[in-house]
């Protein structure tokens, strides 16, 4: 069974940090497979945040470069995105991804809100 649970949303005050966790299933986590995390705002299509490359590197949106960043830990299948000094902008519901053998699957979402 194909699972991507995530935890760590919830409300933060502008310029605050949050750490989103994301425990991916042992069948599809792999150091080969693409994984990643997304955003939903109200109103708005769903859009890229960061994610591993096939190469191994990391690649972020422009409107998080510098204030995000994505990890893993492959002892534990978990996928990390440490948020800092959050805007209101970055509000909405973030999504884990997963891109294995040519399978994508996602987890159900964790809401963030940044609001004084």
């Amino acid at each position: 069974q194909v699972q991507l649970v995530e935890s760590g949303g919830g409300l933060v005050q502008p310029g605050g940090s949050l750490t989103l966790s994301c425990v991916v299933s042992q069948n599809i986590f792999s150091r080969h497979a693409l994984m990643g995390w997304y955003r939903q705002a109200p109103g708005k299509e769903r859009e890229l945040v960061a994610s591993f490359t096939s190469g191994g590197g990391r690649t972020y949106a422009d409107s998080v470069k510098d204030r995000f960043t994505i990890s893993r830990d492959t002892t534990q299948n978990t996928v990390y995105l440490l948020m800092n000094n959050l805007k209101p902008e970055d509000t909405g519901v973030y999504y884990c991804n997963v891109q294995n053998r040519g399978s994508v699957y996602w987890g159900q979402g964790t809401q963030v809100t940044v609001s004084a």
